[in-house]
Order: C-alpha cells, then sequence, then structure tokens
C-alpha cells in the first residue's frame, strides 16, 4: 500500500467490503447503505467458527498471473479440508467488486504423512496501478485482509526486491549433544539453517514497499528439517507480514528438493505457489518455469536442478525436464527482445553462473552450458541468483573462454553505470536469512572454483560429490565481506522520451540490526536503449 493510501480507515474499509459482499461483520455499515430495519435480513452473518474444529486462514499471500497490471493470486494453507474457500476483493474505501472462490489443492508429506490444503483464489480483470483491499476467507473462519497494488501497464517507474536463502528465524528440533555428553535439559535448535535474520530481511523489504519481491531459491530449507511440514508454516508466518501485501515471486532451489514429495521433490513448493502457466509443462513439472510481465520488464523464472550438475537436493533430478524447460525458455527470450512494449529482461534463478567464494558451492557449468549462451542470444539485461551466501555481482558478461570452465567474457569493466546492451549482469543475493554464510570465504585475489561434473554415488551418504576446477575470474566486479545478510532493490525508470535511454538504479542494502534496520553498501545504475 502506498503512502497516500494510509489516509483510509481500513477496518470501516473492511467492514464495507464485507457488507456489500453479503458477509456478516459489517451489519452496522450496511445498515447505512440500504437503509433502516432491512440490516438483519440483508447481510448474513459468516458461518458460525468453531476454533477446534475450523483451521485459520493461514499463510496469506500473493503471486502475479503472467500480466501483472490485471492478474493476482490470492493464497493461503490449512492441515484440514475447508468449505467454500474464496476471496472477496474492493477498492480501499471498501467499495465490493467481486467475489472469487479459490481452487484447493493439496499434497501429503511423505515424511509426516501429513496432508496439506492450499487454496488459489485467480483475480482477473484488474485495473493496472491500482490498489485492491481484499479479504480470504473459508467457512467458519475470521477473514484475513490486506491490500495490494497492480503493477503499471507499459512504461512506468516502479521498484521491486530479490534476496535468496532464507530459512526461517525459528527453531524445530531439540539440541543432540556429542556423544558421551550429558545435558540437564535439552534446547531447541534451528534445523532449517535459518537464523534471527531471516525475519530481519523480511522487514528490511517491507521498508522499502517494492511493487513485488522475487525470492531467488533455496526458501526455507524443510528438506533438512525434522518437521517439513511446521518449517513451511514457519517460512509463512515469518513472509505473510510481506507477502501479503506484495507479490512474492519464487524460483526453485535445490532445497526445495524433498524426498518422497511428489516424482521429483518438489510437490510442497508446487503446492504452496500459484504462479503463471507454461507451455511444455506436465504436471510432474508445472509451476517450476514461469514468465510475468511488469511494465516494460519481462521477468522469466527457471528452475536449474534440470540443467546443474551438482547434487544438492534430497535427490538428483538432473534432466529431468528432457530438454522442455529449455525449448520454453529461449522461446520466451526471443519473443520478448522482439517485443517492442519490453525494454528489460531480468531472469531469475537460484544456482550460479559466478562465484567468488571458496570452499562452498561455486558455480556450476551446466548453467555456462545451457542458460549462458541464450542469455547472450538474447541480450538478457540481468540475472538475480541465490545458492551462494553472500552478496557479489559480475561485469556485464557475453561469450565465453574456449576452455573447461567456459569461463565468461567481461564486455566491459565500469562498476558504476553499465550498458547492459554489451552484456548481462548476474548478481549472486544469497544473504536472505541463512545461518552459513560465505561472505568469509572469498577468494583473494578473486577466483572461481566451477563444479565440472560428478563422482559416483558416496556408499555412506547416496550422494554424488562434485568435481572441481578453479579458474581465474575475469568477469568480476564487486562483493561484500563485511556482511552476510541483505538484498537488493531495482528502481525501474521508463524514461521519458521515445527511443531514449532507460535505466534501473540498484541499490545493495545490508540489513544490520532487528525491525528490518539497513544500510546501503553500493548503489549503480543498469542503462539500455528504450525498444520502443
Amino acid at each position: 500500500m502506498t503512502s497516500q493510501n494510509n489516509e483510509f480507515d481500513l477496518e470501516l474499509s473492511r467492514r464495507k467490503l464485507l457488507a456489500a459482499a453479503g458477509l456478516g461483520g459489517g451489519a452496522v455499515v450496511a445498515a447505512s447503505m440500504i437503509g433502516p430495519g432491512r440490516a438483519e435480513a440483508a447481510v448474513p452473518s459468516l458461518p458460525s467458527s468453531d476454533p477446534v474444529k475450523t483451521p485459520p486462514v493461514a499463510g496469506l499471500h500473493l503471486q502475479f498471473g503472467a500480466d501483472a497490471s490485471s492478474d493476482m493470486v490470492v493464497s493461503w494453507h490449512t492441515l484440514q479440508p475447508v468449505q467454500h474457500p474464496r476471496v472477496v476483493l474492493g477498492r480501499l474505501d471498501g467499495k465490493f467488486e467481486q467475489t472469487v472462490e479459490a481452487k484447493a489443492s493439496s499434497y501429503t508429506d511423505a515424511k509426516a504423512g501429513q496432508i496439506v490444503y492450499a487454496y488459489h483464489a485467480k483475480l482477473k480483470g484488474l485495473k493496472a496501478n491500482s490498489a485492491y483491499l481484499y479479504g480470504a476467507m473459508h467457512d467458519g473462519a475470521e477473514p484475513e485482509f490486506a491490500t495490494f497494488r497492480t503493477s503499471p501497464r507499459g512504461r512506468a517507474p516502479f521498484t521491486f526486491t530479490s534476496f535468496g536463502d532464507q530459512g526461517t528465524p525459528t527453531l524445530c528440533k531439540k539440541f543432540v549433544p556429542p556423544e558421551g555428553v550429558t545435558l540437564p535439559s535439552l534446547p531447541f535448535v534451528n534445523d532449517n539453517l535459518g537464523s534471527p535474520a531471516a525475519g530481519d530481511t523480511t522487514l528490511g523489504v517491507e521498508r522499502l514497499q517494492p511493487l513485488f519481491h522475487l525470492f531467488n531459491g533455496d526458501l526455507c530449507y524443510a528438506n533438512l528439517s525434522e518437521d517439513r511440514v511446521r518449517t513451511w508454516w514457519d517460512f509463512w508466518d515469518n513472509n505473510s507480514r510481506s507477502a501479503r501485501k506484495r507479490p512474492w515471486m519464487p524460483s526453485a532451489g535445490n532445497h526445495e528438493n524433498e524426498l518422497g514429495n511428489g516424482p521429483i521433490g518438489y510437490q510442497a513448493y508446487q503446492t504452496y505457489f500459484s504462479v503463471p502457466e507454461s507451455a511444455g509443462q506436465t504436471d510432474i513439472t508445472r509451476g517450476l518455469w514461469y514468465a510475468f510481465t511488469a511494465g516494460s520488464m519481462r521477468v522469466i523464472s527457471i528452475a536449474n536442478d534440470d540443467i546443474c550438475y551438482q547434487d544438492g537436493g534430497n535427490s538428483y533430478v538432473r534432466g529431468y525436464s528432457k530438454g522442455a524447460q529449455k525449448t520454453w525458455l529461449e522461446k520466451q527470450l526471443a519473443a520478448a527482445r522482439d517485443n517492442r512494449d519490453v525494454d528489460w529482461i531480468v531472469v531469475c534463478m537460484h544456482q550460479v553462473a559466478i562465484s567468488t567464494a571458496d570452499m562452498f558451492n561455486g558455480a556450476d557449468l551446466g548453467i555456462r552450458e545451457e542458460w549462458v549462451p541464450l542469455f547472450d542470444k538474447y541480450g538478457v539485461d540481468l540475472v538475480v541468483c541465490g545458492h551462494e551466501h553472500h552478496y557479489e555481482r559480475s561485469h556485464p558478461i557475453r561469450g565465453r573462454e574456449s576452455n573447461a570452465t567456459l569461463t565468461p567474457v567481461p564486455a566491459a569493466t565500469a562498476t558504476d553505470v553499465i550498458d547492459t546492451t554489451k552484456g548481462t549482469v548476474h548478481m549472486v543475493i544469497g544473504g536472505g536469512g541463512t545461518s552459513v554464510p560465505s561472505n568469509q570465504l572469498f577468494f583473494n585475489p578473486p577466483a572461481c572454483r566451477v563444479i565440472t561434473a560428478v563422482g559416483e554415488p558416496d556408499p555412506k551418504t547416496g550422494k554424488r560429490p562434485p568435481v572441481y576446477v578453479k579458474e581465474q575470474a575475469p568477469w568480476f566486479a564487486v562483493r561484500n565481506a563485511a556482511h552476510a545478510y541483505g538484498f537488493a532493490a531495482f528502481a525501474v525508470d521508463p524514461g521519458s522520451e521515445r527511443g531514449g535511454i532507460t535505466t534501473i538504479k540498484v541499490t545493495y542494502y545490508d540489513v544490520v540490526g532487528p525491525d528490518g534496520q539497513i544500510a546501503p553498501f553500493e548503489t549503480f545504475t543498469l542503462q539500455r536503449p528504450r525498444r520502443d
């Protein structure tokens, strides 16, 4: 919600919205709308709530549809089935516009045997660049209300943010002491690589109130948890503070791969999120790659486990799409670059093509083999990633060396103003809150370890060990060794003249304390000619 909307009495607006939708909770307001003596007959009450049997609306969050200026999805979840899940929609003054039924989906967590139910209400035909008030509800539960704003259509300014690798700030398992050590009582510890900073980063994003947030994979590390369902619940309890007011648009990371949850492990991720539909997907790959348009920007989210060599999830799934994702990606990139209404192409993904951290994950040759040539061919402007738990960025890269690691070639070396027509800037933004940062592991001078293959599975762990080749890093531009946690904000300025220059002012913020306290680490500008 933007500052100019703060003048509205949202409690009054909620009551008016319920009343106008013909639901209880707004009888006083309804009486003034329909005349004296008729409120009880005209405004039926919501079904009475039995808090023992009726689950609340949990984990309320938003996703854009394919056109961010007109399509929004409202989502939530429960641990028991519910009746009549729906969303009422109106304006900030409480003026009612529509009621939309939510479609139910579910998965059974293979570890706990727990069924999780999710509900997705797809709102269509919304007005561009407009603020809305909505309420999510099901029979017997108290409605949950929030606001959102649709994207502008065409060339208009907006801001978005991005980070990856968060975890949760909550404690999920009892500490296991070393062998031979006895403690009088065992404390709880975090088992999903989270930290207190995982809560601070969410509040840091909210300080900026972006139009949307790109989440670059490894959302909550539920695959590592003793209780995967609880970890997802903790994740949404933390992030709904932001995600109920602005879309959090994800990419699937290796830690979204949960053993037994679907044929390739992503069924939990696929159930919680309802992202734009994409051609070439099956029920197994549904929602793992998608795209949407916001303003004059095309955002493309891809799932790198399909082409990466690293064995980083609960199961090794390299090649699962059998080339379908790559075919889709090339068509998306070609269409975006051919569209005169699209100036910027931004790719959101998890694993990285560049990293200067030693003894961590490293860059993956699979990305350099499969994706980077497409980024070059179609002039992708920006790639945001996670996977490495620190912040760094590349010079604009275009082309590659003829060596074993296909080392990217820098097209320019200025670090303040960057012309993205010369090459693609890669940003590693993996400081979302994980308790295992990598900002103290940098090579000095900058260098890179690249995973070029994997060995045979280890009989003890079942994991395929990575094969690394070290390279120099001519593509390296900037990195942050001083702070582990933070996120990037991108302020899009479309420019004012046809065929003129459009820019994105990028600021990377360190998260430096509770309540989302932030401090800028660096600012730079991406620029390119408008496509009109």
